[in-house]
């Protein structure tokens, strides 16, 4: 909490059997902001439980500062999202993962860093691994089926003015920096901005819906800018180690949406049908690795 009192931020935050995880997300945040909403899709492992000793303060209105919505079955998370964000009463919303922790002091950065700039839709931190090192994701470029097809080709790799989608191997901006696309792990988001842009779209389960997002607030006139003075350690793919089938399937159904939804019409149709092959044949690759991995594991228990 500031000297002023709680930031005027709701923390929405999807759940779906994260453990002790969802328990250390919600207390690191519950002070700090006006209120935390917990959308649970059906989870079934009692991390909800862990919830009950947290010592919620309650808001200005009376009410507790920590809600909680069981849905009662897996929407998915932008439809949670969604779910959540109709609940939520503040002007900004920062959609944050269980499996991630704003820093002390971080969330009031980004708040001060959104309110600086009106034509800023959305801001997000520096996401880092647990060692500290920056992670993957937390300011990026939009995957386009071009850039697909050159990193795909290892064009990337090659030179140095093809930068690859993830920009965290390039040096630190000093300060706030425009970007094209933030992580959906940690996401600050002004609700005015929401409102014209629109809600997350559930056509997506699991994965690819925060590009979806930042792309339209882009084609919406809104800025989107990462802050590197504000980290966000962020333990990624804790809460899918579980469901690693389900999550690729997913994953990579949600980059077909991504690219048909924006560059079919953009884009050669055999190009396109490329990037389809190309996606799939990943989906394949991938799951084989996984195969193997738990054969090993397997024989290895044994």
């Amino acid at each position: 909490m500031t000297a002023a009192g709680p930031l005027p931020i709701s923390t929405l935050i999807v759940n779906y059997n994260a453990g002790p995880l969802l328990r250390e997300a919600v207390a690191s945040v519950l002070d700090a902001v006006s209120e935390v909403i917990v959308v649970d899709n059906g989870s079934t492992d009692g991390s909800l439980a862990l919830l009950h000793d947290l010592a919620a303060p309650e808001a200005a209105a009376g009410q507790p500062r920590l809600q909680v919505i069981e849905v009662g079955r897996n929407l998915g998370f932008a439809a949670a999202c969604n779910l959540g964000a109709r609940h939520a009463h503040q002007p900004f919303l920062l959609f944050l993962n269980p499996d991630a922790r704003p820093a002390a002091g971080a969330l009031a950065r980004l708040l001060q860093v959104l309110r600086a700039h009106p034509r800023a839709g959305m801001v997000g931190g520096l996401l880092q691994n647990p060692d500290g090192s920056e992670q993957g994701g937390g300011r990026r470029r939009i995957p386009t089926p071009g850039r697909a097809l050159a990193r795909a080709l290892g064009v990337t790799r090659l030179s140095r003015r093809l930068p690859d989608f993830h920009l965290h191997r390039q040096p630190l901006p000093a300060g706030p920096e425009a970007v094209e696309a933030i992580s959906g792990a940690c996401m600050l988001v002004r609700r005015e901005a929401m409102a014209q842009v629109g809600p997350w779209d559930e056509g997506y389960f699991l994965h690819c819906e925060d590009l979806d997002w930042c792309l339209r607030f882009h084609r919406s006139g809104w800025d989107i800018l990462f802050v590197p003075d504000a980290p966000v350690m962020h333990r990624q793919g804790a809460c899918s180690r579980r469901r690693p089938y389900f999550v690729e399937w997913h994953k990579h159904r949600g980059m077909l949406r991504f690219y048909r939804k924006f560059f079919r019409e953009d884009y050669p149709g055999p190009l396109m049908v490329l990037v389809g092959l190309g996606v799939w044949l990943r989906f394949g690759v991938v799951t084989v690795r996984q195969v193997l991995r738990d054969l090993s594991g397997g024989r290895a228990r044994g």
